[in-house]
Parts: C-alpha cells; structure tokens; sequence
C-alpha cells in the first residue's frame, strides 16, 4: 500500500476562468496528511473553504460544482484530474474566484504546476477505495460502470451524431506517465452553434480558441492534438470526477458519459467506501 503524498513545494498561476471569463489567481500549498483536496476562496472574508469531495457535488450544468460553508467552486475537474493521474493526496487549492483558471482547456497546466512544485511522500498510508463488484449508474442509453481490476483503466465510448465525429472509442491505463502522454493534453470541445447559446447562459465567457477546440458542419475549426481528442477529454472528466471518491482501483466502463453520470458514480463509491458516511465500509490503511 502507498503512502499518501502532497507537493513539495509552493507553486502560483494566473489564468482566465472558462466560464466566468474572469481573471483567476491560484496558488498550489501542500499539505498535511489526510487533508485531501481543499479549494480556499482567499477573495471572501474568513477565507472559507470547500473539499473536493463527492458528498459536496451540488451542480454538473457543463462543469462539476462543489459547494459547503457558503461557498461554491465550479470547472474543477480538470484540475482534480491532474491530482488523480499525478498521485496527489493533499493539497490546498488558495484561490481568488469561484472557478480555477481554464488554462489551455486540458489538465496539462495543471500537470505541469504539479512535477514543478515536486510531489512529497508523507508517512502515513494511502486510503484506496478497491472496486470488489460491480457498481453501475445508468440514465437511459448513458452508463459507467466499475469492475475489479488490479490498477486504474478508464474506457470510454463516444457517440456523436455530427458525421465530422461519429463514434470514438478510448482506453487507456491512468498512469502519471500514459495520462500526460495520452489524455492529459485533450481540450475541452463545443460545437460552433451552442457556443452563443452558452454565452447567454453566462457560460463559456473565458472560451477561445486557444482553449476549446470548436466545431460546425464545415469540419474542426482549430487544430487538433490528437484525431480521437473529444474522448480522450471525456476520460479526462473521468478521472477527474472521480477523484472526488478519493483514489480508485479498478476499470471504469464508460458510454456516452458527463459529469451527472460520473460524479453519481462518485457518489455511490463514497457512500459504500467512505466510513465517515453511514454505511460505507472501513477502506484498506
């Protein structure tokens, strides 16, 4: 069993919130063990903070919100992502708005503030939650489901309508080495026409090109990292909302999925693993 780990240094980044299209300031702390991920609104008087945890989910409206003490942080699942695949236990999140900077519209950035800042064993043991069944969440012709496997796998299938994208296929080891290389770099994707109907949503306000790869009937208006770069994002929200359970053994089977399906699933795991929630069993120390 691993130790849980947090970074071992303190590392700052300014960027553009996706959807409030407003300035961030964001600094990565480390972290005493079994802190976990903490978000710090620094901007609000008492500096309150939120856990990135399942049980705090209140919205999945084109991004994943968490909610507690007043306050509320949303579009953080690419950041969770990163703290997923790079392995990171604690963290405190120090932040001046309620949403984390866009970045490029991937969790590379993110990746990238991590192995700069180094990453720092603590001594005291992991707690992983260690799929023993199957455990599957449904909304009609969307699931994902978890099987026992010995390490962590996301597979996921894309169906699009839209004859440019069709359907895609990705599975993939989350590993800090394969999720860099692999999913880490996929861009957040809209389609041309939902991209005003957003904005008068007061969504997608920080959206450019440098930062979300568009489509229209024509084909791909920007260039894209990889063919398959739409599911290589889906696994990337997957592993992002995911983390919110905590870290996780075993493959996640995923068709036509978003961030209701995930964090449901999320949420299901803590329950049945989190012994701090009623019912849910003691995790391996």
């Amino acid at each position: 069993m691993s130790n849980q780990t947090t970074l071992n240094s303190e590392i700052s980044y300014v960027g553009v919130g996706l959807h409030s299209g407003v300035e961030v300031h964001l600094t990565l702390q480390p972290a005493e063990a079994d802190t976990g991920i903490v978000f710090v609104r620094q901007d609000l008087p008492g500096t309150p903070q939120v856990e990135a945890r399942a049980e705090n989910v209140t919205s999945t409206l084109r991004a994943t919100t968490i909610e507690a003490n007043g306050i509320k942080l949303f579009t953080i699942e690419h950041m969770m992502s990163a703290f997923n695949a790079m392995k990171i236990d604690n963290c405190r999140v120090i932040i001046d708005a309620e949403e984390p900077p866009v970045a490029d519209g991937s969790s590379q950035v993110f990746c990238e503030l991590i192995k700069e800042a180094g990453v720092r064993e603590l001594e005291a043991p992991r707690r992983e939650i260690i799929i023993d069944r199957l455990y599957r969440v449904d909304d009609g012709d969307k699931f994902i489901l978890a099987v026992p496997y010995d390490g962590f796998r996301v597979s996921f299938t894309s169906i699009n309508p839209h004859p440019l994208i069709g359907i895609q296929y990705g599975d993939y080891e989350i590993s800090p080495e394969e999720y860099t290389r692999e999913v880490g770099k996929a861009r957040t994707i809209a389609y041309e026409a939902e991209v005003e109907a957003l904005r008068k949503m007061g969504l997608g306000l920080g959206g450019t090109m440098e930062n979300v790869i568009v489509y229209n009937d024509q084909g791909w208006m920007n260039e894209l990292r990889y063919p398959d770069e739409l599911v290589r994002h889906k696994i990337l929200d997957i592993v992002g909302d995911l983390r919110l359970a905590g870290f996780v053994r075993g493959h996640f089977i995923a068709v036509k999925s978003g961030h209701a399906l995930n964090t449901t699933m999320a949420k299901l795991l803590a329950r049945e693993f989190d012994p701090t929630l009623t019912g849910g069993k003691s995790l391996p120390s």
